[in-house]
């Protein structure tokens, strides 16, 4: 029998998971993809060398692929039980929905009212401090919205260098930055504009602007933008 090389022993730019991790999912082929749904082959064969086989069998068209049944792999393929029979399936079938879905529109922030409006639900009647912040891309559409910290009624503690990794994780060009203020003052404290400050220039050594800072106190808000504090 001919030793296959399990693909743990391949360079690290031909292993499927590795080359997802460094180059993206969307430079690996559908074998590559389906050889990391598999997870692991046989003694005489890889996961991607079963990823090639059933994609030939299936005229490599996932369409047809998604046709399957759990017995038709099981019976098919030496090394495929039911549960990776099923992961297949379930795959293919996420990406049926997928195509099926359709896009979110992503909210736009043109004003402090509108971050308002996005902050508000979450940050509304809160007993302690909470810290959000809100990334942007260059259309100024909402890509996410992330609780980065919570305190007590007194305040809370705040890492910049985890507000700057978010935004560079999620490729954002513009941050809004939001925490409430129990009390029901809105008005900003020497702290928050030290903070609101550091955020600006720490975002700004990667080209990234800090658009505002809110703070809501019960339903009244404060902007520093609007306030011409940024």
């Amino acid at each position: 029998m001919k030793k296959t090389i399990p693909i743990s022993h391949w360079a690290s730019d031909d292993q499927p998971r590795e080359k997802m991790m460094h180059k993206g999912r969307q430079v690996l082929s559908d074998a590559e993809l389906l050889a990391i749904i598999l997870g692991t082959g046989t003694r005489g064969e890889s996961a991607l060398g079963i990823g090639r086989r059933i994609l030939k069998d299936y005229d490599h068209n996932l369409f047809e692929l998604g046709k399957a049944s759990v017995s038709d792999l099981v019976t098919k393929y030496k090394g495929i039980g039911p549960s990776k029979a099923i992961n297949i399936l379930a795959a293919l079938e996420l990406g049926r929905r997928r195509q099926a879905s359709e896009p979110k529109e992503r909210e736009v922030i043109r004003s402090s009212k509108d971050a308002y409006h996005v902050f508000y639900p979450q940050m509304a009647d809160l007993p302690h401090e909470e810290f959000c912040v809100l990334l942007t891309n260059r259309a100024a559409r909402v890509i996410t919205v992330s609780t980065i910290g919570r305190g007590s009624i007194q305040g809370v503690v705040v890492d910049i260098r985890l507000i700057v990794k978010m935004a560079l994780e999620n490729h954002a060009s513009g941050i809004i930055l939001c925490h409430n203020h129990p009390s029901g003052n809105p008005h900003p404290s020497e702290e928050d504009k030290k903070l609101t400050k550091s955020v600006k220039e720490a975002a700004a050594l990667f080209n990234i602007a800090l658009h505002d800072h809110i703070i809501i106190a019960e339903k009244r808000y404060f902007s520093f933008a609007d306030e011409n504090l940024m």
